[in-house]
């Protein structure tokens, strides 16, 4: 998308102005200190009371005094009330009506409101629009049936300097963009293999990436059996993926964020039943968002220190594959009771975590994961599951996620879980039941974390996809996580 500058009497050409309003007990109220530019007959079409300013209400005709020709009516709500989602939502409702209309070009002057800064404003519309105008290029839809994307967007009266601010929202927003397309695509295109080659190719677009992958040989080497047992009932090659970006040498902090990398899961000997594995190509989520963060990372060339670790396979289905009852040795040198097939991702996150931990010198050490379904009935799409063993840690993730609008839950770590995972055959068993599953898997995770390391677990198996457009999430693939690591690692 194309951001340009204009001025109110001197607009470009556009497909529609847009105006702000404000919801009030007497009616709407316009949220432009100055609308001396505005048609005549506004006023008249106001008072008839058709269009309310509630949150995200959009109202258009046409004026063939405007150099535009379409005027579209916004409603932000109450002003009371007006926040950064509030913004992103109302703006996502625009939108939304400009791609289904397919208008590409549009001028906006930005509301004027006293109780946020003009940062928290471009901000908060700016994520709006990008996170908004996204659409998967579907290999067998007609493009006639495909909505148009908004190409550019005139900011009426703000600064030369506010582009800053725009450049940065719309780095992230091709992060996520690029998370988005990775869990939407075809499994049988999105392989493990096809993520080793996205990673590799962020370090030809940003230099200071550095790539270090393991195949299946060093990962026999290295003994990353966990990892090796997964991938044995599919013909496509594992891969450990390490991508290094140190923007602040000086530095002794290091975040590692660590990626499930599943690109497909039948569930193993444990087979999914029909219903259950349709969207499972979405199950290397986790890779995907440590991925898009750190194009995002490198592109906002971040003081931090930042390493994404991802393992990845497929759980499919051979005479080959790992058998549920059998006990696999971890690369940590535990030995783990595999008592579900279906529980995979925890078992490649165990030996990631323990790699990450002996060998990357990590100050603090993240996983991300579609783990669990549990996680869904516990707090369905409205928010993540957050595990940690650290508070500072855990608040600062919750911060990031309120600012975001990507919000966690924090669920506990209970000593009592470790008493589900007693195995009469190894010192952990994978799985034992639904009750509790969600927590019981991150306490699992947990022991494969160096001592002393500040660890938090994510569970976004509800927030990562979704069956319906919510917001400026788009239908399937939302990028859930992106803007969360990034604002963490911003503050």
């Amino acid at each position: 998308m194309n951001f340009k500058l204009s001025d109110c009497k001197n607009r470009a050409h556009a497909d529609a102005l847009i105006l702000p309003f404000w919801k009030t007990p007497e009616g709407v109220e316009c949220a432009l200190k100055s609308c001396e530019w505005t048609p005549p007959r506004l006023s008249q079409l106001l008072a008839l009371q058709d269009f309310k300013g509630k949150q995200g209400e959009t109202f258009y005709f046409f004026d063939e005094q405007l150099s535009e020709k379409r005027l579209i009516l916004l409603g932000l709500g109450p002003k009371e009330k007006i926040s950064s989602e509030i913004l992103r939502c109302s703006y996502a409702s625009l939108i939304k009506l400009c791609m289904t209309k397919r208008w590409s070009i549009l001028n906006i002057p930005l509301p004027e409101i006293d109780t946020m800064s003009l940062e928290e404003v471009l901000v908060g519309i700016s994520e709006g629009i990008l996170l908004t105008n996204y659409q998967f290029d579907a290999p067998k839809k007609k493009e006639e049936d495909q909505s148009c994307l908004v190409n550019t967007i005139n900011w009426i009266g703000i600064a030369e300097k506010e582009l800053k601010t725009l450049n940065q929202v719309s780095m992230i927003s091709q992060g996520i963009n690029l998370t988005r397309n990775l869990v939407n695509g075809n499994a049988d295109d999105v392989t493990p293999e096809y993520l080793k080659n996205c990673a590799e190719e962020l370090t030809q677009t940003y230099p200071e990436l550095k790539a270090t992958i393991f195949d299946k040989t060093r990962l026999q080497k290295e003994n990353l059996d966990l990892l090796l047992a997964v991938s044995r009932g599919s013909d496509v090659e594992p891969y450990l993926i390490i991508l290094e970006y140190k923007g602040d040498p000086s530095s002794s902090k290091h975040t590692i964020l660590v990626g499930k990398g599943v690109t497909y899961d039948t569930g193993g000997l444990n087979l999914k039943p029909t219903g259950s594995m349709e969207m499972m190509k979405c199950d290397m989520a986790g890779a995907a968002v440590c991925l898009g963060a750190m194009q995002a990372v490198a592109a906002l060339k971040l003081k931090v220190n930042f390493t994404i670790v991802i393992p990845t396979t497929e759980n499919g289905i051979d005479a080959k594959s790992f058998k549920p009852g059998d006990v696999y040795r971890s690369y940590s040198g535990k030995t783990v009771e595999v008592t579900n097939t279906d529980a995979e991702g925890r078992l490649i996150l165990a030996d990631a975590l323990s790699y990450a931990s002996k060998n990357l010198s990590p100050t603090c050490l993240i996983d991300i994961a579609t783990l669990t379904g549990a996680i869904d009935i516990a707090l369905g799409v409205e928010a993540s599951g957050l595990m940690s063993t650290c508070d500072d840690l855990a608040a600062s993730l919750l911060r990031a996620g309120e600012v975001t609008a990507e919000r966690l839950w924090r669920m506990p770590l209970f000593e009592e879980y470790k008493e589900r995972l007693k195995s009469d055959f190894a010192d952990l068993k994978s799985w034992n039941g639904r009750a509790g599953s969600a927590n019981v898997a991150a306490v699992f995770l947990n022991q494969f974390v160096g001592e002393n390391i500040p660890w938090a677990h994510l569970d976004i198996a509800s927030t990562a996809y979704t069956t319906e457009a919510k917001k400026y999430w788009p239908k399937n693939a939302t990028g859930f996580g992106v803007r969360l690591i990034v604002n963490f690692l911003q503050n």
